[in-house]
This record gives structure tokens, C-alpha cells and sequence, in this order.
């Protein structure tokens, strides 16, 4: 059994379009990465479509492979994105486009406070 605590960081991540959390969680065996803004969420395959779908929430996915894993936020600049849910969509969102592209989209659908 090993004492190995999973990790997990988060940081200010800074856009044209304004600010999200950029995300990175490990764990033994595997990791996942996402960048959180207040529409939505760019993440990497990990995620499933079909719950955030039905739930109307706006969630985008780009890719990694097991040579080139999507393992820190900004691994999702340049990623493509493979899914979306109708509601990223809804925002401009396209299978393609790169992350930091569904990124600004997403910080763009909401209207900045203060």
C-alpha cells in the first residue's frame, strides 16, 4: 500500500475575455485537467457529455493520448476540441476550435460584475 497522496492545484488563469481557475488533479494511474469559468467548464476527456447535456450546463472537451496526456490547464490552450454539449454550443463553441478559443467564448457568454 503506498502513502502517496493524490494532488491536486488550482490557479488564476488569465484571458482576453477575463479570468478562469485553471485545475490539475492527480492521483496513481491518472490525472484530468480543466479550466473553470462562470458558464462553463473546458476540460479534458475525462468528462462525460451526456449528464452536463441533461442538465443544460455548457461543458467542452479537447483530448489527450496516452503519449501526450492533458495534464495542467494550460494543456488546453492549444488542444482541439473533440465534444460539446447543445449548451456550449450555444455559446459559439465548435468541434475544433482550440481551448483557449472555447475559453474566451465561455468567459465572453457572461456578463462581467462590478
Amino acid at each position: 500500500m503506498s502513502d502517496a497522496l493524490p494532488r491536486s492545484s488550482q490557479r488564476e488563469l488569465r484571458f482576453e475575455n477575463g479570468t478562469a481557475i485553471g485545475m490539475s488533479h492527480r492521483w496513481v494511474g491518472g490525472q484530468y485537467c480543466s479550466i473553470l469559468t462562470a458558464a462553463g467548464i473546458v476540460g479534458c476527456g475525462i468528462y462525460d457529455m451526456e449528464t452536463p447535456a441533461e442538465f443544460d450546463q455548457a461543458i467542452a472537451i479537447a483530448k489527450g493520448t496516452p503519449e501526450n496526456p492533458l495534464v495542467e490547464p494550460e494543456d488546453l490552450f492549444d488542444a482541439k476540441i473533440v465534444d460539446c454539449t447543445p449548451k456550449a454550443r450555444s455559446h459559439g463553441i465548435e468541434i475544433g476550435m482550440t481551448g483557449r478559443e472555447a475559453v474566451e467564448l465561455m468567459l465572453k457568454a457572461v456578463p462581467s460584475v462590478g
